[in-house]
């Protein structure tokens, strides 16, 4: 026997352990370089918060990122947010996204990644104060509000109006812009006797009944009903629609969610101003990415548009139909 034919099988194991430890050390080395992104939304239901986590996760696998993903439990759950910001500084992400549930309580938490040298963009809902992160990227709600404020007082063609405001909660920066610029496109201000009634809604359906069905007791007349969002308004218009008034008073809204769209084409809104979750998402992780790669920062306000979606337009209001509406929206088509 040939001495050295035994030694064959070794020889072949070790060359075999050699490749394979290349290509490990080849992998480690790959998952190194990746830049990891964190985004952090207010719940993983909502069609919107859905819509955003998908645009997240197709920009990362184009721009060969890892995206890290949580969400709070519900609208507000600013303890599980805390947590994630934490916990994705632990997994190592050079960029968090965060649409913030409590635009306060959150800003220290943010202060600490950002000190540790992580970028951290606020999708959709400004920080309070704005500069806690380094940038925002959001509908200009404001403007959204000022859409549906003009939409409003066109349509009502010089009747005197009778206003509810439905809104979402005091002091959350999103309900206060889309409130105020409602009021300013409507042209009243603050505490005009036209505004007969605003209650809070948290934006959600069930609270926007019951919203309506308080505000059509105090006050029978209103002829026009401004909402947070779209679950607000359809709170808002099964009210209406229970007490015989769905044909005489008009809801206008903000969200552009496919629902929402449909609710405008079939009469229950009569214009929504729409905005965009997946462009926020998207331009939000390319940011990330840049940032791991080159450590250059965006910084300030980017505005991802905003369109008022009708069927019925206004003279000097630009809008689009409900087609356009809907092969834009988000949630289930």
């Amino acid at each position: 026997m040939n001495p050295n034919s035994r030694r064959l099988p070794v020889a072949r194991k070790i060359v075999s352990m050699c490749v394979a430890a290349a290509a490990w050390c080849a992998s480690a080395s790959q998952a190194a370089d990746q830049p990891v992104v964190g985004l952090i939304t207010k719940t993983d239901t909502n069609p919107f918060f859905v819509k955003m986590k998908q645009g997240a996760e197709a920009a990362a696998s184009k721009d060969g990122a890892k995206l890290i993903t949580a969400a709070g439990k519900f609208d507000g759950d600013n303890a599980s947010q805390v947590t994630a910001i934490e916990n994705m500084m632990t997994a190592g992400a050079k960029a968090i996204l965060i649409t913030p549930s409590d635009t306060k309580a959150i800003v220290p938490s943010i202060r600490k990644a950002r000190a540790a040298g992580v970028m951290v963009v606020a999708l959709d809902t400004p920080t309070d104060p704005q500069d806690a992160t380094d940038a925002l990227f959001a509908t200009d709600n404001f403007k959204a509000g000022v859409l549906i404020g003009k939409y409003a007082k066109a349509a009502l063609n010089g009747k005197p109006a009778k206003i509810a405001t439905l809104d979402l909660a005091p002091g959350v920066s999103v309900g206060v812009l889309r409130h105020n610029g409602f009021l300013q496109g409507f042209g009243v201000k603050e505490g005009d006797p036209s505004v007969v009634c605003s209650q809070d809604t948290r934006g959600d359906q069930a609270k926007g009944q019951t919203a309506m069905e308080n505000c059509l007791q105090k006050s029978p007349d209103i002829n026009v009903v401004y909402t947070i969002n779209e679950p607000a308004a359809a709170g808002a218009y099964r009210a209406l629609k229970a007490a015989g008034k769905d044909k005489s008073v008009m809801i206008v809204s903000i969200d552009g969610g496919c629902e929402g769209v449909r609710n405008v084409k079939a009469g229950a809104i009569a214009a929504t101003s729409q905005q965009y979750p997946l462009k926020m998402a998207s331009l939000g992780v390319t940011a990330g990415v840049e940032y791991a790669k080159t450590g250059k920062k965006v910084s300030g306000y980017q505005d991802t548009g905003v369109t008022l979606i009708s069927d019925k337009p206004m003279s000097g209001i630009d809008s689009k139909d409900t087609k356009f509406g809907l092969d834009n929206c988000w949630g289930n088509k």
